[in-house]
């Protein structure tokens, strides 16, 4: 425990009170207790009181309190953690064997997601505008972690190394490179780690599958609600006239950019192969008609300023472009986030699947 919380007894008979390591049982025989460490400033910290048997008070860093009510705005999956639900095979638990684009694209998610979070941002400088947009340089601004592993990994590595552009980024944390310096920026197993992190969150259950030769963790889902969920909002964005995305137990009301949100998840699962699974319950055409919805959103959002004008186009999402234009006048201090949001949509642009 950090060194910074200390537990501290406060007697009844007078108003001194005597410092104890946390986690330490006081003696209600003892008359003194002997000194401890010198406390830390009290301006570093407040004091709560909890009501309790024995009377004691608790010393808490402010700093937990903040990073709580941040991640009380956040929604209960990543991004990341979507698309791969997205993929996963309801009742297998395994993604198809012949998906090759889901990795790469799982790494722009983790691009994605820290801009969301207000971790990284677009290098502040104006030269960067006669770059292409995924070669601007990005930069750590917030390195407070966010409790998301691969998140807070990907932040370690951002902040110690050069500045470097978002598609360098995702190809480095994909092992796309030929430079053996820089091997070690890769993020291993990201799919089996956002699958046991899903696992954590009571999504997912893990089961042990044969596979002919040999034995594999596979990880059914077990919370359908959640995946269903997911559908729904992919559905709701591609399909409906007026899109209206209301709070749920995976996103609360007052989570920032909900519908730009949504956006790049669906715009990530169409680069990551994994889209039709949600669109599966569609007729034919209006199937059709949802991919080439998302060829739309994926051309207006991967450049910067967007260029989905209010109003929409054809018959589908037509106060979309409004709503995130009501987002982005709301944080108006976000828009070298969001510029990074618009370069991740450009790198996934370039994939295979898409092309």
């Amino acid at each position: 425990m950090s060194s910074g919380l200390q537990r501290r007894r406060v007697t009844s008979s007078n108003n001194s009170s005597s410092t104890i390591a946390a986690g330490s049982i006081p003696n209600s025989g003892l008359s003194s207790v002997s000194p401890g460490p010198a406390s830390p400033d009290p301006s570093n910290y407040h004091s709560e009181s909890f009501a309790s048997e024995n009377g004691h008070r608790i010393a808490f860093d402010p700093r937990d309190l903040q990073d709580g009510d941040e991640r009380s705005k956040q929604p209960r999956l990543t991004l990341m953690e979507e698309v791969l639900l997205m993929g996963l095979k309801d009742k297998q638990g395994y993604l198809s064997f012949w998906n090759d684009n889901i990795s790469y694209a799982l790494r722009g998610c983790i691009v994605l997601e820290l801009a969301f979070r207000g971790r990284i941002s677009m290098q502040r400088d104006p030269a960067r505008r006669r770059l292409p947009l995924c070669d601007r340089l990005i930069e750590v601004i917030d390195e407070r972690l966010t409790g998301e592993v691969l998140l807070d990994e990907a932040l370690k590595l951002m902040k110690g190394s050069e500045k470097m552009s978002v598609a360098a980024w995702i190809d480095l944390m994909s092992g796309e490179t030929w430079n053996l310096m820089k091997i070690g920026y890769q993020l291993k197993q990201v799919r089996e780690r956002l699958a046991k992190g899903l696992v954590d969150k009571g999504i997912l259950r893990t089961e042990k599958r044969n596979f002919l030769l040999f034995d594999m963790a596979t990880h059914p889902v077990s919370d359908t609600g959640a995946k269903d969920e997911i559908r729904r909002r992919a559905i709701n964005i591609l399909t409906s006239k007026t899109v209206v995305l209301n709070a749920s137990s995976l996103v609360p009301e007052d989570v920032p950019f909900q519908y730009l949100r949504t956006v790049a998840m669906v715009c990530a699962a169409y680069a990551a192969n994994v889209l039709e699974n949600s669109l599966s319950n569609l007729s034919h055409d209006a199937r059709d008609r949802a991919f080439g919805r998302v060829d739309e959103l994926l051309g207006d959002y991967s450049q910067w300023p967007f260029a989905s004008k209010p109003g929409g186009s054809g018959s589908i999402g037509i106060n979309l472009a409004q709503e995130i234009s009501d987002e982005l006048n709301a944080n108006k201090d976000k828009e070298l986030q969001i510029e990074v949001v618009a370069a991740a949509l450009s790198v996934f642009t370039r994939l295979d699947s898409i092309l």
